[in-house]
């Protein structure tokens, strides 16, 4: 089943958090890798970047020639 790029990211997002907070977590690191994959082969997305801030995660990606945005809330 094709989930949502919306889903997809945020299932990205989530591991990755993880895999910051915990860096000698291989199983993490792998999940991460499985989501970032799917990002990349899946919905053709590039130059993934993610920052934060009090309230909300941010995701920048290219998708088709064009920079785009996704946030998500620190919940």
């Amino acid at each position: 089943m094709l989930q949502s790029l919306q889903d997809a990211l945020y299932n990205w997002l989530s591991i990755k958090v993880v895999t910051e907070a915990r860096p000698d977590d291989l199983a993490a690191q792998e999940t991460e890798k499985m989501f970032y994959d799917m990002l990349i082969n899946d919905f053709q997305l590039s130059n993934i970047e993610w920052e934060k801030d009090e309230m909300m995660y941010y995701v920048y990606f290219d998708q088709q020639n064009e920079r785009k945005k996704q946030q998500f809330p620190r919940e």
